[in-house]
């Protein structure tokens, strides 16, 4: 339990359920917060999870039991700022440990004005939404008929145009290794950036670059970033995007796997409740190996409309396409988080194939 007196908050699902629990990060008084609720079934990485932007619009239930046991750190944000809605959490831990440690958990939402609420039998919302689905909701301190009507007017984020929030608002450069990357921002993690400097100096583009000058610049690669929200509603970004393939050597992740996908002609469609964690088995087709993976995404490519594209790997849990390949267009793309912020590297060869492609 906390050691705080908390104000009693509500959770309140968009078809009516509910769950009690105590208002704790960042609140003004009688606030309600919404979004789309979605589970994380990571153990750790916390603090990567909360700043990764793909979760602009969205409500993260935690199903581990302890958040905040190690603290926060300078060193693990993966971007500069926070887009979730909100946190749902069981138990806050008072007191981190961790010699990295800069802050407690608790001070870290209050400073990024992140609300949320603990003390909530996580393990109930997540097998609600595996039962259900991904649903709006609100929760808050206020009224519970107020709320109950903030969930059922909450939004999801189907058919939602999130990149262009997160996304930066002009270029700049990240000095690195001798190859020319563009890396179009979606919502660029820090951890995809330290893989790139690794072989390559990246110039970081808006969204909705246009492609032209990408190819005026002449990069070796370009690389399609993660990022929020429905890929169907960006079609300006994959109308761009197909006019860059087999022009240049093509690496995409995550919502730049989907969008590469529909340069192509392909559909996507909503999952259930997503693939949001750090234990994911995927089988590489190529190899039959089984890499175990990060992932965060709702979305997810339909297999039967990837006609004359190569499958590269498979999601071994429901069997959602997880990568694909167009070699003669010199481009590939996963729609799992290779640079494993948090999660585990077995993907990280990844990169290493990215840096064949434009030697090529």
């Amino acid at each position: 339990m906390s050691l705080k007196v908390r104000p009693p908050a509500w959770l309140v699902l968009a078809d009516g359920t509910v769950f009690e629990g105590e208002a704790v990060g960042y609140w003004t008084k009688e606030a309600i917060a919404q979004g789309e609720v979605v589970f994380n079934t990571a153990m750790s990485g916390y603090q990567e999870v909360i700043t990764d932007p793909s979760y602009a619009g969205q409500i993260i239930t935690f199903t581990t039991s302890h958040l905040g046991n190690y603290g926060v750190s300078p060193w693990d944000l993966e971007s500069s700022s926070t887009y979730c809605s909100g946190i749902i959490l069981n138990q806050l831990s008072p007191v981190p440990s961790n010699w990295r440690s800069s802050s407690d958990l608790e001070s870290f939402l209050i400073s990024q004005k992140i609300p949320a609420i603990a003390e909530v039998d996580t393990r109930a919302v997540t097998l609600h939404i595996r039962s259900h689905g991904s649903m709006p909701a609100a929760f808050g301190t206020a009224p519970l008929e107020e709320l109950k009507q903030a969930a059922i007017e909450a939004e999801s984020t189907n058919g939602k145009d999130l990149v262009s929030l997160v996304s930066t608002s002009q270029n700049y450069y990240v000095k690195g290794g001798p190859l020319r990357v563009i890396a179009y921002d979606f919502g660029l993690k820090k951890s995809s950036l330290d893989h790139l400097r690794s072989f390559a100096t990246i110039e970081v583009v808006p969204a909705h670059t246009p492609a032209q000058y990408v190819l005026d610049k002449k990069p070796d690669g370009v690389f399609l970033s993660n990022g929020p929200g429905d890929p169907a509603a960006l079609g300006s970004i994959v109308s761009e995007i197909s006019k860059l393939v087999g022009n240049v050597a093509i690496f995409g992740i995550c919502l730049g796997h989907q969008l590469l996908a529909l340069s192509q002609g392909a559909t996507t469609y909503k999952l259930p409740f997503g693939h949001h964690g750090c234990n994911h088995p995927i089988l590489n087709n190529q190899s039959q190996i089984i890499e175990i993976t990060s992932q965060n995404h709702n979305y997810a490519v339909d297999p039967k409309s990837l006609a004359g594209i190569e499958i590269t790997h498979i999601n071994l849990n429901d069997q959602v396409v997880e990568g694909i390949s167009l070699p003669k267009m010199k481009a590939f793309s996963v729609q799992y988080h290779p640079e494993a912020g948090p999660g585990p590297h077995d993907a990280s060869y990844l990169f290493s194939n990215f840096v064949e492609l434009m030697k090529q």
